[in-house]
């Protein structure tokens, strides 16, 4: 078998892996706690590198440097939104 191809599905592997460890992590934070938001945002940073190594793995560059440049401003607009936010989140 051709080494290539094991390593690849190896790297899809762990991607998947860390894709469902972050989702667990997501779930796993309640609402409750004060801003929580920040912690989901850092969990989602895993899943961001996850996907930008699978897409790697797959031979799709452009995506992944898409993804690269992409994800982090929507992180910031997505924290920047909850902290000068209407609503009370003390």
């Amino acid at each position: 078998m051709n080494p290539i191809i094991i390593i690849r599905s190896a790297i899809l592997l762990i991607s998947s892996i860390l894709l469902l460890i972050s989702a667990a992590g997501i779930l796993r934070f309640k609402d409750n706690i004060p801003r929580v938001l920040y912690a989901r945002i850092h969990i989602l940073g895993v899943a961001d590198i996850a996907c930008i190594i699978a897409l790697l793995t797959l031979y799709e560059p452009l995506l992944a440097i898409t993804y690269f440049i992409l994800a982090p401003f929507a992180a910031h607009a997505i924290a920047n939104a909850y902290y000068y936010g209407e609503e009370d989140h003390d």
